[in-house]
């Protein structure tokens, strides 16, 4: 499938709705980084694929194209469900600011996002991504990625999420540290050996000054 798929492009055939629905989501992993280039955004919007069984790279690469062939809809309530088989590769900055239009996303969603853009995102953030999902978020706080998300986060915010998350840095701890005098016996054997080197001639001073006086 990779070999006749770079054949066609060789030929100097376009990657077009056509092809790409032709390639479909089962073979849409195979596409190189040049040939996912060469994809024309607006071919996207007549094409059904889901790239969550993708590398990284080429979720990232597929965002950015599903992003630039829906910009026109940014502002319409039917982007997100548009947008959503690619959010896999969607950068922080694009979460954060879906998180304020109440997309309500589901955990399927959530736990493929890419790492370093999950890892980013405040309690409340995830909050507004969520939605009426968010109590499902309590469901996965033992494993991967959410445990790791949460390791990250002040505990005190996600008490404010009020699902019983827990794992979260604490805060309002103050250490104070205490001198300590060692006693004698744990000084070293150095130091020890000087203190009775010195006291015959201390002894002595001792009772000279009060012989004089």
């Amino acid at each position: 499938a990779s070999a006749a798929i770079r054949r066609y492009v060789e030929l100097g055939n376009p990657l077009n709705a056509t092809a790409l629905n032709a390639i479909g989501t089962s073979y849409v992993c195979l596409l190189n980084a040049t040939e996912l280039e060469a994809i024309h955004p607006p071919s996207l919007k007549l094409a059904s694929l889901d790239p969550s069984a993708c590398s990284q790279e080429t979720k990232n690469i597929l965002y950015e194209k599903a992003k630039k062939a829906f910009f026109d809809q940014r502002n319409s309530p039917a982007y997100y469900e548009l947008i959503l088989p690619y959010l896999g590769g969607a950068p922080a900055a694009d979460l954060k600011a879906l998180s304020k239009d109440n997309v309500n996303m589901n955990m399927s969603t959530f736990v493929t996002l890419r790492r370093d853009s999950l890892m980013s995102l405040t309690p409340q953030e995830v909050q507004g991504l969520l939605g009426l999902n968010l109590p499902e978020l309590a469901q996965w706080q033992y494993r991967a990625p959410v445990r790791e998300w949460i390791q990250v986060q002040k505990q005190s915010e996600l008490d404010q999420l009020h699902i019983g998350l827990t794992g979260g840095t604490q805060e309002g701890y103050i250490n104070i540290v205490t001198p300590k005098f060692p006693a004698l016996s744990s000084a070293p054997l150095g130091t020890v050996a000087m203190a009775f080197h010195l006291l015959p001639a201390l002894l002595l001073s001792f009772l000279m000054v009060s012989i004089l006086s």
